[in-house]
């Protein structure tokens, strides 16, 4: 139950592998809810958005391997979106070991305000992982490692167009979104550290596989952004699956009638067949 500082076992990296190939999937559901998105008939209810995320988990839980809300739509609400979070994740906790958690928060400070973040999400919210920032270096970043089948997914290479801005920006060791992925790997290992690699650049991720050749990736950037399945099902998945591919507003917003759920259901199985083919190749 939430609200009580402790946490449970967490997911490591051969719990995640099995459940990849026992759901044949690669998907992760983006529960980025919005009050303004969701279908009018659920504003009847004393918490629509739990009521929308229950609906759409209960809709994709067995073809989903992991799900990820995203904070600022929950923070952006106060404390009725931080409740709501709260059922979500208490919701989502009644299928331990059959979907990963993903906290989208994007956190990264100081070492000792990580490691605040890292008490938050880990222990009071027990989310899996979280996504963390890299910019502020390795003492922002390991608070996070710190927690036994727990994991950090840190941002390297995003999916939005302003990743041009700075990470594709020369550093005398490669690209500075190269430099962050080989430097990380000396923070923490396969089994606990995450990149998130945007589907968007996918002539990028054979090099990243040069770089991290052992590491998951977390592919936003799939549907509404324009990335694609198949290519990034060749380029980037390796032996231990590799790839958790997310997909938010295709899928939760395929419909903004009554018939929502079974919508939702319909484009994650579209997905997950696409991806099916690779994951047959997979072996624990």
């Amino acid at each position: 139950m939430l609200g009580k500082c402790c946490y449970f076992r967490g997911m490591n990296r051969k719990d995640l592998l099995q459940l990849i190939i026992k759901k044949q999937s690669l998907l992760c559901v983006g529960l980025d809810t919005d009050i303004d998105l969701i279908p009018k008939h659920l504003l009847k209810y004393e918490d629509p958005i739990f009521e929308f995320n229950k609906q759409i988990i209960d809709a994709t839980i067995d073809t989903a391997v992991a799900y990820k809300p995203n904070l600022a739509f929950y923070e952006s609400r106060g404390i009725e979106g931080w409740k709501s979070l709260e059922k979500t994740m208490q919701y989502l906790n009644q299928f331990k070991g059959k979907a990963f958690t993903i906290a989208d928060a994007k956190r990264g400070d100081i070492g000792n305000t990580s490691k605040m973040y890292a008490k938050a999400f880990f222990e009071w919210m027990d989310f899996d992982s979280v996504t963390v920032a890299p910019y502020m270096g390795a003492d922002s970043v390991k608070p996070f490692l710190e927690y036994k089948d727990k994991w950090v997914i840190l941002l390297g290479l995003t999916s939005n167009a302003g990743s041009a801005d700075f990470q594709f920006s020369e550093t005398g060791e490669g690209k500075l979104y190269e430099k962050v992925i080989r430097k990380a790997q000396e923070w923490g290992t396969p089994d606990q550290l995450m990149f998130v690699i945007g589907a968007t650049h996918p002539e990028q991720f054979v090099s990243i596989r040069n770089i991290a050749p052992e590491h998951f990736y977390l592919v936003p950037g799939v549907g509404a952004q324009g990335g694609d399945i198949n290519q990034i099902c060749q380029n980037g998945l390796n032996n231990h699956g590799g790839l958790l591919i997310n997909s938010t507003r295709a899928i939760i917003y395929a419909s903004k009638g009554e018939d929502f759920a079974e919508k939702a259901r319909q484009c994650a199985l579209d997905a997950t067949q696409t991806m099916a083919p690779y994951v047959k190749s997979l072996t624990a």
